[in-house]
């Protein structure tokens, strides 16, 4: 498994008319995660990118446990659980100002050539720096 985490800060751009985060934001959240996940081990959406592969998300579930509001601190725990080939999964754990799991969510995501527009493996960089970071 490989493991990260985030803190950030519910912006009021993000909530709703109750003040609670809006559910289409967790899609965003769980981007930024992963994104930031990747940038912690040293390899960058945009280094794929630059390289003609995009990784667009094919699946993704959301359960919404408990409200979160806005201005509030919350840490979300990103996860590979399983070594990717032709795409790769993450989960999502979101948790309250108080440590309270308020949402899990998975996303798959796929690799392809952007020039092509077809599905490709892993780049075998990245599939190192997964593996050797793996636990």
């Amino acid at each position: 498994m490989l493991k990260g985490d985030l803190n950030i800060r519910v912006r009021y751009s993000d909530t709703d008319q109750m003040g609670y985060v809006y559910y289409g934001r967790y899609a965003s959240y769980y981007e930024i995660a992963r994104v930031e996940l990747f940038r912690s081990l040293g390899f960058s959406y945009k280094k794929l990118e630059d390289r003609g592969i995009g990784m667009p998300v094919i699946e993704m579930e959301s359960k919404y446990l408990m409200p979160i509001k806005y201005d509030e601190k919350i840490k979300i725990i990103t996860s590979i659980e399983e070594l990717p080939l032709s795409k790769i999964k993450f989960t999502y754990k979101i948790y309250n100002s108080k440590g309270e799991l308020a949402n899990t969510g998975k996303t798959a995501l796929t690799f392809i050539d952007l020039n092509k527009k077809k599905a490709v493996r892993i780049p075998i960089e990245l599939l190192d720096i997964i593996k050797s970071n793996f636990k």
